[in-house]
């Protein structure tokens, strides 16, 4: 089991940056690959970025490739997910998540999540 925690988020105007992090409590870190998720108001959470155990392979959803930079500091045990050219549709509830074993690139099988961190990019 690993603890996840989020921070970095807030309020933004459009065309702005943020730096969400995520710090996780585990002796076993690059056990797991990671992934960032968000959730709308109203909608389905969707994965937006995962990163290899090693943190040499990301995977993004097509609607923030090329804004988004997803990586990780083993040493700290630590995601970061810089966020630029924010837009309106990029305000959700931001959630980093875990799983055990080897990456693929692909958004299922994460069963520890973080409390998440709100971002909300005005127009």
């Amino acid at each position: 089991q690993v603890q996840l925690v989020e921070s970095g988020g807030g309020s933004v105007q459009a065309g702005g940056s943020l730096t969400l992090s995520c710090t996780a409590s585990t002796n076993t870190y690059t056990s797991y690959s990671m992934a960032w998720f968000r959730q709308a108001p109203g909608k389905e959470r969707e994965g937006v970025a995962v990163i290899s155990n090693c943190g040499a392979c990301t995977s993004y959803v097509d609607s923030v490739r090329g804004r988004f930079t997803f990586s990780r500091d083993n040493a700290k045990n630590t995601l970061y997910l810089q966020m630029n050219s924010l837009t309106p549709e990029d305000t959700a509830m931001y959630y980093c998540a875990a799983r055990w074993g080897s990456y693929y690139a692909r958004f299922t099988d994460f069963a520890n999540w973080g409390q998440g961190t709100q971002v909300t990019v005005s127009s």
